[in-house]
């Protein structure tokens, strides 16, 4: 599988990021305080309290309980599944950004947001960028829950005890959305800034690559295997927040009043922070 990992991007900024440092922070707060650093059953038990699961986007559609497996002494792990109201809802689904499953899935996502969520706080401002963020968590976890109550509506209302494996009953966490949204303005306002990124495919390397090619051939890998699911592949990973997220960077950054730069820097530009 190929994978792209930016390292850093020729584009100076002239605000200190302090929100971006500050979403970072909050994040690995937020992790370090998670039951089991996300990797039990009861830090899976935690994010089915804290985060959304999509078929509670539909009142009744989810089942009592669901089955977190079986633990060492071999005895079933269930867990009740609350039907809450839309307004705590589409709080868990801001909340859930602050959440991950583990320290790769956190260092992950922190790393894409510290080498372009810079320069997008500097275009929009402090305040704007943060409204931007927070906006494009809510965007992605929603794209994530109607792309999963697909699921729920063609086969899971059939056999409900069937499906609670799948996306319509699993919570989502992570920032990999809002992120995305941040990816999604970026390719927009700077296409051309130059991006250092470690390419690990069947060789490791790093190479300088423009920032469109970069993200879009994230874009385009996240849509495939999204689409992947039409075919009844099933996966854990929220392809389609990741998309939601994108598209909506894409076009929010505008409605924000980012604007592009006429001119970007080059390798031999003073990098400043």
């Amino acid at each position: 599988m190929l994978s792209l990992i930016p390292i850093h991007d020729a584009n100076p900024t002239s605000r200190k990021p302090l929100v971006t440092l500050g979403l970072i922070a909050l994040c690995v707060v937020a992790w370090l305080q998670t039951p089991g650093l996300g990797g039990n059953s009861e830090s899976l038990e935690y994010f089915y309290d804290q985060a959304p699961v999509p078929c509670q986007a539909l009142e009744g559609e989810c089942p009592d309980q669901v089955s977190l497996g079986t633990d060492s002494a071999g005895r079933e792990l269930t867990i009740e599944v609350d039907d809450p109201s839309m307004g705590p809802f589409i709080f868990s689904m801001l909340f859930s950004t602050f959440l991950h499953g583990g320290f790769l899935h956190l260092a992950g996502n922190m790393v894409f947001l510290w080498v372009f969520g810079n320069n997008i706080e500097d275009n929009l401002g402090h305040i704007r960028y943060t409204l931007f963020y927070l906006l494009g968590g809510i965007a992605a976890s929603a794209a994530h829950v109607l792309w999963a109550l697909r699921d729920l509506s063609d086969a899971c209302l059939q056999n409900a005890a069937a499906c609670e494996s799948i996306q319509p009953y699993v919570p989502s966490v992570g920032a990999s959305g809002a992120v995305a949204a941040v990816m999604g303005a970026y390719i927009v306002l700077f296409p051309r800034a130059r991006v250092r990124t470690l390419v690990i495919f069947f060789f490791i390397t790093v190479i300088e690559m423009s920032a469109f090619a970069v993200l879009a051939l994230w874009f385009v890998y996240q849509f495939l295997i999204a689409f992947q699911e039409l075919a009844g592949e099933a996966n854990e990973v929220a392809w389609m927040a990741h998309v939601g997220g994108f598209v909506y960077g894409a076009i929010a950054i505008f409605l924000l009043g980012g604007r592009p730069r006429r001119r970007q820097s080059s390798w031999q530009t003073e990098w400043r922070y």
